[in-house]
């Protein structure tokens, strides 16, 4: 019983993120190689969206890349950063 449960509650989210990466790819092959390269980070603003979502999940990641790209601005930070790593919660 508790693995249909498991089933239940993760497939909701496996959609959110396959929807977001989906919507992120989509951004990345037809709408970025349109306009000027402007990140100022490294990697890209869309690329930490999709290691965040991957690492993190959709709703973490989600709130850590629109973090990233509120900092993503000409009086902003620039230079190398990454998605911070999953932290253990020791359970």
């Amino acid at each position: 019983m508790s693995k249909i449960i498991q089933i239940l509650i993760h497939f909701p989210v496996r959609i959110l993120s396959i929807l977001f990466i989906a919507l992120i790819k989509f951004y990345q092959y037809s709408i970025s190689p349109l306009l000027p390269s402007t990140c100022r980070y490294t990697p890209t603003c869309s690329q930490f969206a999709l290691e965040a979502i991957k690492i993190h999940g959709p709703f973490k990641g989600f709130l850590l890349a629109c973090r990233r790209i509120c900092r993503c601005h000409p009086w902003g930070g620039s230079g190398y950063d990454p998605v911070p790593p999953k932290r253990n919660t020791g359970n």
